[in-house]
């Protein structure tokens, strides 16, 4: 099996090789070569020592790209893109840390490994695939029937396959020898179903600090500098940047929507008519996915597609043509080719409500005029020259790194990635546009991202540090009331110093309790051994305030129910252990590592470059 995989590898590597060459023959002649030396072997990163090459980041990238818009049948907008050039730079990390992981481990590989895996441990793609499927189950036995099929060694898939378990078998055994001796007693599969399930009611009375400016001001620097060094990742922040927009509506009207019925309307007519559904999709749809595959979509369970979509779908019986159906993505029809439990297999065809060919012709010409007047302008004025000229209402955005910008509710495609991408300030955009609108924007201002000096951020800290201290001073007060309710009554003793009991709960202890902090050692409390039912708490300290509690009432898990879902649990919890302590791992190896992340320098070098 392996020596199959091993003859078709070089169409695979060909693939790749054609994938590289017209990749990089695009990059060379699209002008991003400019005068900048950014070469096949330029570094973007190197990790501890190991370099990761411009090439190896560009066609991660590009692998992850073409993934994402296969899912989503669209190009993507530069913030899309830049999201994954993020993603693939740090999988590219990863993936040296954990090769310089097994070295170190002498961790390895063999040929029967691979091939045992290959048969009897598919991978997820493999699994969740429509075609080795029976009754929504995987089937090995199909499975196994493919790998033996001339398909699978035409397609070069064993090659494929080969390399996906050179590269997971040596993870998954590093991540045995990290987490493989994780296992949960009974003990404490208990707690964690008691901190589930037990549950309480209490009365409390709460103290809410108030950060008045007296408490500020006498808050001192060194209580401030001694609050910033033990918390320094508080006062991390992205770059922000200042934006001016303008924007050319490209929404369509009521009069658009009734078009685009009448053309759906007029695809149906054809098609009960005894015109071929596939062929009439292939013509007319404006799906551009399942459009050529004569509208056929993946075979799904609910909940894959838009709500109005799927109720109009599941309705219809195998071979049933719907009428027009509108979701948020236009008007379809849909024909339900199989049904089977939860699982359905359709086609549709789609019409996009847009713009009428009069008015979106209106809207290009405006569009054109703004583009040649301001589009990729280096001096500001242009921007406000062609507002002024078209009529344009000039908006400013505030945003922040890898955040998108939003624009009146909405989000403006590729702005946030283009401004952080090595834009100047005083520099217009390329238009972007999207279903809504055509969108220009000049950057503003711009600030780096980082940990902010000291005296930037003292303010923030002064009411940081008051709340703390705010908090401390209520410790007396509530200690005083507390004694009293312990003496008398919880009603008694707020009702002396015109304070609120509030009953809360019922409530477990894994909860998030508004009325107690959120998360905090006050919802804690109530199931601890040293508070009984009915007495009175001392004062208890939260980042929220501070409380004073009787626990009213407790109710005790059922011993019978843990016992019947214990295995099941079991399983769970030790998975989603080992899982944090490879997490845990992994972070730490990063975090111990020496990471060189030069990709900012080098495209914002690289821009600058080419203007």
């Amino acid at each position: 099996m392996l020596q199959q995989m091993r003859n078709h590898a070089k169409w695979i590597w060909i693939v790749i090789v054609v994938a590289f060459v017209g990749g990089f023959l695009l990059y060379q002649t699209s002008g991003l070569s400019g005068r900048a030396a950014i070469t096949t072997s330029t570094a973007v990163g190197k990790v501890n020592g190991t370099e990761i090459s411009y090439i190896q980041w560009q066609n991660t990238t590009a692998q992850l790209v073409q993934q994402q818009e296969q899912q989503l049948g669209r190009g993507l907008t530069l913030d899309e893109r830049a999201q994954l050039e993020t993603r693939a730079f740090d999988d590219l990390v990863s993936d040296v840390l954990l090769k310089q992981e097994y070295d170190k481990r002498a961790i390895r590989v063999t040929d029967d490994e691979i091939i045992s895996a290959a048969r009897n441990s598919p991978p997820p793609q493999f699994v969740q695939a429509p075609e080795l499927q029976t009754d929504g189950q995987f089937d090995p036995s199909k499975y196994q029937r493919f790998l033996s099929s001339p398909t699978a060694r035409q397609q070069g898939l064993l090659a494929q396959l080969e390399t996906f378990y050179r590269n997971e078998l040596p993870k998954q055994k590093l991540y045995v020898e990290i987490a493989g001796d994780i296992f949960v007693p009974d003990t404490r599969l208990w707690l964690v179903w008691k901190d589930g399930h037990d549950s309480a009611v209490v009365s409390a009375v709460n103290f809410t600090p108030q950060v008045t400016k007296e408490v500020k001001d006498a808050v001192t620097d060194a209580e401030m500098r001694a609050y910033y060094d033990a918390h320094p990742k508080e006062f991390d922040r992205p770059g922000r940047a200042t934006l001016s927009i303008v924007a050319i509506s490209r929404r369509p009207t009521a009069a658009d929507s009734a078009v685009a019925l009448k053309q759906i309307q007029a695809i149906r007519a054809e098609i009960a008519k005894g015109a071929k559904f596939e062929d009439v999709a292939k013509r007319e749809s404006e799906d551009t996915v399942s459009g050529k595959d004569g509208g056929k979509l993946q075979k799904s369970v609910k909940g894959t597609f838009a709500k109005e979509f799927e109720d109009a779908a599941y309705k219809l019986k195998p071979g049933e043509l719907s009428g027009p159906v509108i979701s948020p993505y236009g008007y379809h029809i849909i024909r339900v080719d199989e049904h089977k439990g939860d699982s359905i297999s359709m086609r549709h065809i789609l019409k996009f409500i847009k713009q009428g060919d009069s008015a979106a012709t209106k809207t290009d010409k405006e569009a054109d005029a703004l583009s040649k007047a301001a589009a990729s302008a280096t001096e500001a004025a242009k921007f406000d020259d062609a507002a002024k000229k078209l009529g344009l209402l000039v908006s400013v955005l505030k945003i922040e790194e890898s955040a998108p910008a939003m624009y009146l509710g909405r989000v403006v495609p590729s702005a946030s990635a283009w401004a952080f991408g090595g834009a100047k300030v005083g520099e217009s955009s390329d238009m972007f546009d999207d279903e809504q609108a055509y969108y220009l924007v000049r950057l503003d201002s711009l600030s780096q991202g980082g940990q902010r000096a000291f005296d930037s951020v003292k303010e923030e800290l002064r009411t940081i540090v008051g709340h703390q201290k705010a908090l401390d001073a209520l410790m007396p007060k509530a200690k005083a009331f507390s004694a009293a309710a312990a003496s008398s009554t919880l009603e008694a003793a707020a009702k002396a110093q015109s304070l609120k009991v509030v009953s809360v709960g019922p409530f477990s202890r894994s909860m998030q309790v508004p009325e107690l902090g959120m998360l905090s050692e006050a919802v804690g409390a109530p199931f601890g051994p040293s508070l009984p039912i009915g007495a009175v708490s001392a004062p208890i300290k939260t980042d929220a305030g501070v409380y004073v509690i009787r626990v009213d009432k407790r109710i005790f898990s059922d011993t019978a129910k843990w016992m019947a879902q214990k295995p099941t649990q079991r399983e769970n919890l030790t998975r989603a252990l080992r899982d944090q302590r490879v997490r845990i791992f992994l972070e730490s190896m990063k975090k111990g590592a020496k990471i060189d992340d030069r990709r900012k320098q080098l495209l914002t070098a690289q821009r600058r470059a080419t203007t």
